[in-house]
């Protein structure tokens, strides 16, 4: 059982390889972490997550529902929870969360 006394550690971005696309975020985790990376496919986002060593670990179309006033070319980034069914992403002062639909 954890308890306030337990240091948490997370991990540092590691170098990009070269199958990771070069707008890619790390989001750091407790001991392990992973890159993300976003881009509009038709009307939904294709957001995919790469480990440290740049190989997929999921890939899939989101939206958010409702629709937000999300833009692509504005400052983001990934925060946590996120992972391969939901993506959270602050844009400003909102945070926004994105579903997974395929």
């Amino acid at each position: 059982m954890k308890t306030k006394q337990h240091l948490y550690t997370t991990l540092s971005a590691p170098a990009k390889t070269e199958s990771i696309p070069e707008n890619s975020q790390w989001l750091a985790g407790e001991g392990a972490g992973s890159w993300f990376s976003i881009e509009i496919e038709g009307r939904d986002y294709r957001i995919n997550r790469y480990n440290s060593e740049g190989k997929i670990e999921c890939s899939g179309l989101f939206n958010t529902l409702p629709e937000s006033d999300f833009n692509i070319n504005a400052p983001f980034e990934f925060v946590h929870l996120s992972h391969c069914k939901s993506v959270t992403i602050r844009q400003m002062l909102k945070v926004l969360k994105f579903h997974r639909v395929s």
